[in-house]
């Protein structure tokens, strides 16, 4: 069974705390905290999503999937170690280069906390099959990041498939989560291909009850 990851990018003001306890109740497995610069992407999610992780930290004992989009990672990984995350994912694209990629797996890692490293849809996914042995999880963008709402991109299908493939062939124990357009109708393709963590937002959000959509999205 599929671990589900829930984006709170969405939450309606006001009704935070609600549907944070709603969401523990229905058996979310993570809160997926998305962080944004408004410059590695369009959209300035940052102040918020502290806000955001910090109360979920005080009220639940569910785990953070903290996935920074932000161009300064050194600064964001020091402002979100401070909310004890399960897992911090970083993107590959906001480095410079391979040893700034190691820098931060180690920074992570050396401060008990799991490891994430997150492509866009135009990355190739050969790209960062070197890094695969010394992290936790993968995710790979369905979608261009930066936006909730947006329709999953079919090729993302494949590449999850050939990142699984290899994976497999290389006897790597690893995760790999599926974010972007995530919902009952795309989640069944994503999990075929191999993704075994699935970050949904609007699709949970919009149910009328999230127990039953986590539920379906699971199986």
């Amino acid at each position: 069974m599929v671990e589900i990851s829930t984006s709170i990018l969405s939450i309606k003001k006001g009704e935070e705390s609600k549907t944070f306890f709603e969401l523990e109740r229905a058996k979310t497995d993570y809160f997926h905290i998305d962080v944004m610069d408004g410059k590695f992407v369009e959209k300035n999610t940052y102040k918020k999503m502290q806000e955001y992780a910090s109360y979920i930290k005080r009220i639940s004992n569910l785990p953070l999937d903290v996935h920074l989009m932000v161009q300064n990672i050194d600064e964001a990984i020091e402002d979100f170690l401070a909310v004890e995350p399960n897992i911090i994912t970083f993107h590959y694209e906001a480095c410079k280069n391979k040893e700034e990629v190691m820098k931060f797996i180690k920074k992570i890692k050396e401060n008990n906390c799991k490891v994430g490293l997150s492509v866009k849809p135009e990355t190739d996914i050969e790209e960062i099959y070197e890094f695969l042995p010394y992290i936790h999880m993968c995710l790979v963008m369905t979608v261009e990041p930066g936006k909730g709402g947006q329709t999953l991109l079919s090729d993302m299908v494949n590449k999850i498939e050939k990142l699984k493939k290899y994976i497999d062939e290389n006897n790597i124990d690893i995760d790999i989560e599926a974010d972007g357009g995530i919902n009952l109708r795309t989640a069944k393709e994503v999990k075929e291909a191999g993704a075994n963590i699935l970050v949904s937002g609007t699709a949970i959000l919009m149910a009328k009850d999230y127990k039953v959509i986590i539920d379906e999205l699971k199986q």
